[in-house]
């Protein structure tokens, strides 16, 4: 039961990290966008110069939010009981995949897919690919793969405060 009330918690809070900043910026997270539509903001003169800066500053913030998650899931795990280095990666996959399965189909295909508030000035046309889930659904499985990794992380940061203690 644990579990599923931090899955909900965590999905909340996530869709709050991702839908406001991006409902009042949908460039914030351009990034994310499928590929046909990055490319056509990217030859908007009038986005040159933020496409670039958020290029920059994406690959330091990745790797900082997989090593904080890592941390959050490493301590919820620990709190539900988990104790060995499968659990805890068990349980942190399982809660990472939740989150990811939702974003992919609430956050993704019912939000993005169709909402008019996210389509940005210059691609209005591009409809077709607004609203394809195919982007989302590669996404969905190369965050299988990062959580992984991240599970990977969280089991490790228990098992190393366990050789410390």
């Amino acid at each position: 039961m644990f579990i599923i009330i931090v899955c909900i918690v965590l999905c909340i809070i996530f869709t709050l990290l991702i839908l406001l900043p991006l409902y009042k910026n949908p460039l914030s997270n351009i990034l994310s966008y499928p590929t046909a539509i990055r490319k056509r903001v990217e030859t908007l003169p009038e986005y040159k110069e933020i496409i670039g800066k958020i290029k920059r500053k994406n690959f330091l913030k990745k790797i900082i939010v997989i090593i904080f998650i890592a941390i959050v899931l490493a301590i919820i795990s620990y709190i539900s009981g988990a104790r060995t280095f499968f659990n805890i990666f068990l349980t942190s996959f399982i809660i990472f995949t939740v989150v990811n399965l939702y974003d992919l189909i609430v956050l993704d295909i019912i939000i993005f897919c169709h909402s008019k508030k996210l389509i940005i000035k210059g691609t209005e046309d591009m409809t077709n690919e607004y609203k394809n889930p195919i982007h989302h659904i590669r996404g969905f499985f190369i965050g299988i793969g990062i959580g992984l990794i991240v599970a990977i992380l969280s089991a490790a940061i228990i098992e190393l405060f366990k050789i410390i203690k």
